[in-house]
């Protein structure tokens, strides 16, 4: 089961995905949610609030524990990367998860206004995907364990470990399945290793 946490931002969206795949979800609003779930979503939203609210219900806590036991995979989009990242460029005391070896720098593409789509080209995928980005954070520094899947002008967009997934667009937004099928597989091998 995927739990997609559900405090705040563009949950009902990945939801929405998954339904349509089939793959069976739980809103996560507190620690006990996580109970039976292989895999988080971190929606797109508001970084700060997302942070403080996973905080504050206990979320953080025990999906830190979980990923770092190996038994939950974990994907952020958008805001949900800035929660993830370990270094949040000007923005120290921010509450995060903080697990993965990266920087980032909060709505460095702009405005709302300079929200944009393009099609990038993913690693393993066999056609361009047609990203959406919003307010986007930019990916500054890339460190351990990650590798880039998909750049965008220079800047990475996509990045994937052995038991997380980052992207700063939006693939919720769009109808096509294959970034959260990705996740999918990704969560299934997390936790069928932990078990093996």
């Amino acid at each position: 089961m995927i739990g997609i946490l559900a405090v705040q931002g563009d949950f009902r969206e990945h939801e929405l995905m998954f339904q349509k795949m089939g793959v069976p979800t739980r809103r996560v609003r507190r620690a006990g949610d996580l109970a039976g779930v292989s895999g988080l979503v971190i929606p797109g939203g508001e970084s700060t609030t997302i942070g403080k609210l996973a905080r504050e219900y206990g979320v953080e806590e025990e999906a830190r524990r979980r990923y770092q036991e190996g038994t939950l995979a974990l994907w952020g989009t958008c805001a949900g990367a800035i929660w993830l990242a370990r270094e949040i460029e000007g923005y120290p005391d921010q509450p995060r998860l903080g697990v993965l070896d990266m920087s980032v720098a909060r709505n460095a593409y702009g405005r709302q206004v300079e929200s944009f789509e393009t099609d990038l080209e993913i690693e393993g995928f066999d056609r361009p995907f047609h990203a959406i980005f919003i307010r986007a954070p930019v990916i500054t520094r890339v460190g351990e364990g990650l590798r880039v899947l998909a750049s965008y002008r220079g800047d990475p967009v996509f990045l994937a470990g052995e038991r997380a997934m980052v992207t700063t667009f939006h693939p919720e937004l769009t109808d096509d399945p294959r970034v959260h099928a990705s996740f999918v597989k990704l969560a299934e091998k997390g936790v069928s290793l932990k078990a093996g």
